[in-house]
């Protein structure tokens, strides 16, 4: 770097400190302000879903759930716990009915994503032939699904790729979207545009982290936030993409070759035991695309009050219609990666702040989270809102009897064997 780069970053430094005194002057005397945003995105974070919906829950034998969690606990606290968590939540939730001729939606409680690995990682591949199963279980118990063949019912499906049940994208896209599901409206991690592996219509949620683990780790909220820009995690997958090109399409290749000595770049590949309260130091995070779009870092950067620094062409963000994404975060293409530290010092100070005012507002908080019991507004309420918001069904999806429209004959060999 040479002696105008060194002067630069000096400035860009006193900037930052600036902000950081200003931030923290507003947090201490009026105890962390907060703003939030009225209209579509922020006011229907509020929304109450009971009285707007009954849904109804499939009672499958316990090979489809609990048993599966049973043998391997470890399921409760990988990042696709969600459907597990759901599943607790219907079974007390008000919305819930017990007669399913009132019923506006159907739910069929499957832990998919809960046959892991030695090391923890979910095993897709019996995915398919499980939820086959258990949807033959259904249609010929219950005559419900027959009725419409699955659009008034919903599934969990948290898969790096939701229901094409692959973590590589492209065998994800070489099986697609599970055959029997099409009808179905799928509430997934998994979310961006003109996808094969995202039905129009999908509800699009975080990925579970564990809300307590999180809050045990909260510092003094008027903490100066000393770093600028932060991320911990893996900028090549040697293992799986030795060449480095296609891991992430290069946009963490391209944040670790142009920033690895910027002074206002604190990236690692080290996963520290502060990384919670490191989030919470420091003024912006980034959250990069990976072998999917998402990851937890963007829950846990909203929770830390660390503005998302978004890197993930045409991604489709959690709860996008009531969540204000585009005010509380930072959306940066992946071609432009190698300019990162101009975008990011060329934000207004009062932007940054405002940022900052809005992610302090607990409702953020609290919608991207699962936690045990429930509140109010949290990511099970979010799911119920985007499910009421979808009534009353249109006329159009009743099938008249006899009438067929699904194969469950399509498909890789593989799906279609007995689970």
């Amino acid at each position: 770097m040479g002696v105008a780069g060194k002067r630069m970053t000096i400035w860009i430094w006193v900037l930052i400190v600036f902000a950081v005194c200003l931030s923290w002057k507003i947090s201490a005397e009026d105890n962390v302000r907060t703003e939030r945003i009225s209209g579509s995105a922020g006011d229907v974070l509020e929304d109450d879903p009971v009285g707007r919906l009954k849904v109804y829950v499939y009672e499958l034998p316990s090979k489809y759930n609990k048993k599966l969690l049973q043998k391997d606990p470890r399921c409760l606290t990988h990042m696709f716990a969600a459907e597990i968590f759901m599943h607790r939540f219907l079974l007390s939730s008000p919305v819930r009915t017990l007669d399913p001729e009132e019923a506006d939606w159907f739910y069929t409680p499957i832990y998919t994503t809960c046959d892991l690995t030695p090391t923890g990682l979910p095993l897709p591949f019996k995915s398919p032939r499980m939820m086959r199963s258990a949807i033959q279980l259904i249609s010929t118990n219950w005559p419900y699904w027959n009725r419409t063949e699955g659009a008034d019912h919903f599934f969990v499906v948290p898969h790096d790729f939701g229901a094409c049940f692959h973590y590589q994208e492209e065998k994800a896209i070489e099986r697609g979207i599970l055959p029997l599901l099409q009808r179905a409206t799928l509430v997934q991690t998994f979310g961006q545009r003109n996808h094969v592996c995202l039905n129009e219509g999908s509800i699009t949620i975080p990925p579970y982290a564990p809300p307590q683990k999180m809050k045990a780790h909260l510092i003094r909220p008027d903490t100066p936030r000393s770093i600028f820009v932060y991320f911990r995690g893996l900028f090549y997958d040697v293992n799986n993409d030795p060449e480095g090109g296609y891991y992430a399409r290069g946009a963490r290749a391209a944040v670790w070759e142009n920033f690895k000595n910027n002074n206002l770049f604190d990236i690692s590949t080290d996963h520290p035991t502060m990384y919670y309260e490191d989030m919470q130091r420091a003024i912006f995070c980034l959250c990069p695309l990976g072998w999917a779009p998402w990851s937890p870092r963007l829950v846990e950067a909203v929770v830390f009050g660390c503005i998302p620094v978004i890197i993930a062409d045409d991604i489709v963000l959690p709860f996008a219609d009531a969540i204000p994404w585009e005010e509380i975060g930072v959306f940066v293409e992946e071609d432009d990666v190698p300019k990162l530290d101009s975008i990011l010092t060329s934000i207004p100070v009062e932007v940054i702040l405002r940022k900052q005012r809005l992610l302090a507002n607990p409702s953020m908080k609290r919608a991207m989270l699962f936690p045990q019991p429930a509140q109010p507004g949290d990511a099970f309420h979010q799911i119920l809102n985007g499910l009421a918001r979808k009534l009353p069904h249109e006329k159009s999806i009743y099938l008249k009897p006899g009438k067929a429209i699904l194969n469950w004959t399509v498909g890789p060999v593989g799906d279609l064997k007995p689970w």
